[in-house]
């Protein structure tokens, strides 16, 4: 899934070298298990995109320049897991391309 590797690469993870992720409990909030792309569940699990959620929270805060409206649509999709899964990438994209 194309949105999962946008947000494990703006997360920091790292790929080991049989090309599966390390995911750090300092990264993500829980212990630290290897999977494959296929295996993250940022789209899926509120547990997994949540930190992302954060991390976001943490630039637009040290970053007064940034777009408020792309982490206000995070919030108010928080509701709906599909949507603020959307909002989440769109958020990064912007993000990435500032």
């Amino acid at each position: 899934m194309k949105g999962n590797k946008l947000i494990a690469e703006f997360m920091g993870l790292r790929i080991n070298h049989y090309g599966d992720y390390n995911i750090d409990k300092k990264i993500m909030g829980f212990d630290m298990i290897v999977c494959s792309l296929a295996d993250t569940k940022f789209h899926s699990s509120w547990d997994w995109l949540m930190p992302v959620i954060e991390k976001i929270q943490d630039i637009f805060v040290d970053d007064p320049e940034l777009d408020w409206q792309l982490y206000d649509d995070i919030r108010f999709n928080v509701p709906y897991l599909d949507d603020t899964y959307n909002s989440v990438l769109h958020a990064i994209n912007q993000y990435n391309n500032k």
